[in-house]
């Protein structure tokens, strides 16, 4: 506004022209403050970025959530029927009071609820999750053997997944109420309705026990020595100390039982990510895009895909943490030694401490997972990081 202007009569300002020229930026008395202190930057709080308090938030939400599963999985484990006593020690040693009063004061369970969870508590910040009753050997290093198999098998069926189940959305998506797209969407009902469990029984006994084209059970062939553990992924650790026969025989181990837990989640993400590509080739931007001239590769990488991105990470993250939680049968099939089997074989003998120790390793999968899929929501899409 020039001095010479004659200012307007702002309702909102009660007529006041000083009123007005504060409210829009141009009066003499925001002036010194203007010339003094540089505006803040845009999306910035208290010197942090907006991906930064959006990460704090995260990890302080997931390390209140790994306080409340250790309580649940405590009070679930606690309540479920039957008698620890009786399963570990047998009937015989049942009948003497006083090796029943030993084995309990041993084991902590002659002590009250709450301060048996508090124990708990101080044990699992401590790293120390209690003795199995079963291997009579810490759970910490039971678990240190079975979640690396575990953590094999379910990478590297969700890796398969992610390649398969994106790649076949994306068909369907841009060849919609094609040939090629009806096949697709009748392909991943198929995988999603067939059990998991049929699945690895049908594949043992073809493959292996007819056929004879892939190895049997166990994570390598009978009479190898497994490589030297930096990793306790058979895989890696084989190629890391060069031993290729081991890493072949590895690889064919881990081949059948890694396609059998494929196929569920690639007909999840098949159907999940042929739904959100579509939403996005309806999007205002991407008929721009079209109208610009831009080549159909830029189009689908750069608008489409990064823009789905954000469902599809949502079910590839729930996928993984299901693969690492619930490939109990699948690992009992081909005798795989994973996670699976210890919780089956630690719920079967009302072995706490070990049933414990598998609930938390499981809560905690979902709780990493979790937050990694909500940093990359950050990264992917900065709507999220500035909201």
């Amino acid at each position: 506004m020039s001095p010479t202007s004659v200012p307007s009569k702002d309702p909102e300002a009660g007529g006041n022209p000083k009123a007005v020229q504060d409210r829009e930026g141009t009066g003499t008395a925001s002036a010194p403050k203007a010339a003094g202190t540089a505006p803040p930057r845009a999306g910035r709080t208290g010197g942090r970025s907006p991906l930064a308090r959006f990460l704090i938030r995260r990890v302080l939400t997931a390390l209140l959530l790994a306080v409340g599963i250790t309580l649940v999985t405590f009070v679930l484990t606690n309540l479920v029927p039957g008698d620890p006593v009786a399963a570990n020690l047998g009937q015989r040693a049942l009948g003497d009071p006083t090796i029943v009063a030993q084995w309990k004061a041993e084991h902590g369970l002659d002590k009250p609820l709450p301060q048996q969870y508090l124990l708990h508590l101080q044990g699992v910040l401590q790293g120390d999750l209690g003795t199995s009753q079963q291997s009579h050997r810490p759970v910490r290093d039971d678990l240190a053997e079975a979640v690396p198999a575990t953590l094999e098998l379910a990478g590297v069926a969700i890796l398969i997944s992610l390649v398969a189940g994106v790649a076949f959305g994306v068909i369907a998506a841009l060849r919609r109420d094609r040939l090629s797209d009806h096949l697709l969407r009748i392909l991943s009902l198929v995988g999603i309705s067939v059990p998991t469990f049929w699945l690895a029984l049908t594949a043992f006994y073809i493959f292996f026990y007819r056929l004879q084209i892939t190895p049997g059970s166990g994570r390598i062939d009978p009479g190898m020595s497994p490589p030297p553990q930096v990793t306790g992924l058979y895989t890696i650790d084989a190629a890391l100390a060069g031993q290729w026969d081991v890493f072949a025989s590895a690889i064919g181990h881990l081949a059948t039982p890694a396609l059998v837990l494929a196929l569920y989640t690639i007909g999840l993400l098949t159907r999940f990510t042929r739904s959100a590509v579509l939403e996005v080739l309806g999007q205002d931007y991407v008929r721009a895009a079209r109208a610009k001239g831009l080549p159909g590769r830029v189009i689908l990488f750069r608008y489409v895909l990064r823009s789905a991105l954000v469902p599809i990470i949502t079910v590839a993250g729930l996928a993984f943490g299901s693969l690492l939680s619930g490939t109990v049968l699948v690992e009992a099939i081909f005798a795989w030694p994973g996670v699976g089997q210890y919780a089956f074989k630690s719920a079967t003998s009302l072995d706490l401490p070990a049933v414990m120790g598998v609930g938390l390793v499981v809560g905690a999968v979902y709780l990493v997972i979790n937050l990694i899929v909500d940093v990359l929501y950050g990264v992917i899409d900065p709507r999220v990081r500035l909201s």
